[in-house]
């Protein structure tokens, strides 16, 4: 069944006739060694003409990712915490960098992670922190410059685009899976209902515009439902007021 567009597509109207632009970028999580579905990601990517900021888990990360994302400069990799590993005691939600370790744990573990990935990528490495399951320590944040990172990133919309001193957040804003049922996708009319309602909020002032609007992949575990709804939303939003934006770390 084709997904009915029609609101999203209004609204996309009205971002052209205010003359708004949409910031618009893409993190994909759990990468660890080359794949088929790597390598359509990387398709999608530049038939898409959309950077794709790689969020590599180092513990585990093998040379033919490196080699891979060196010759596909539309992939951006960034740090994934360290093992991806649950720290969370049990019935608690699963976190690897959560409150429930101490600070000094939390920060050797990224640090680790931040220079492992340097050795592997170099320069093409930006220090963003991405935490495993999108959460974090609130007491982690202050000293996440000071371990190197200059910029984080969750999900949901930001509450501060600097959460500490040298340190920029970045969030996602729409994860397409339905991870607590069919790990397919999410039913379309739900998701273009999210897209229309937060473009909407950006455009009236009710959201801040200035973070860049970031749509969440995990191409390990997409079957064709997924991937066809990424694509064609992230052309319909290109096609519109979307701009494409990659993280500098001059940005913060």
């Amino acid at each position: 069944m084709t997904p009915d567009w029609r609101s999203l597509d209004e609204e996309l109207e009205h971002w052209q006739e205010a003359g708004h632009t949409l910031p618009l970028w893409w993190r994909d999580d759990d990468a660890m060694s080359q794949s088929a579905e790597l390598e359509r990601l990387a398709k999608l990517s530049a038939d898409l003409d959309l950077p794709v900021h790689l969020a590599v888990i180092p513990h585990g990360a093998t040379h033919d990712l490196v080699r891979f994302v060196a010759g596909h400069p539309m992939i951006i990799p960034v740090v994934h915490g360290w093992a991806h590993q649950n720290h969370a005691p049990a019935g608690e939600k699963k976190a690897e960098f959560g409150a429930h370790r101490p600070l000094e744990e939390l920060l050797d573990d990224a640090e680790r992670g931040l220079t492992a990935l340097q050795k592997m990528f170099g320069s093409s490495l930006r220090p963003m922190f991405v935490p495993p399951w999108n959460r974090i320590s609130p007491e982690m944040l202050t000293w996440l410059a000071g371990a190197g990172f200059s910029a984080v990133s969750t999900f949901t919309p930001r509450k501060a685009a600097k959460p500490a001193s040298g340190l920029l957040r970045v969030n996602t804003h729409l994860d397409p899976i339905d991870w607590k049922g069919s790990r397919s996708l999410l039913p379309p009319e739900q998701l273009i209902a999210q897209v229309t309602r937060q473009l909407r909020d950006r455009r009236i002032g009710d959201a801040d515009n200035a973070e860049p609007y970031g749509l969440l992949t995990h191409h390990l575990v997409h079957d064709e439902a997924i991937w066809s709804f990424v694509s064609a939303l992230a052309k319909r939003l290109l096609d519109g007021p979307g701009e494409a934006w990659i993280y500098d770390e001059r940005m913060s």
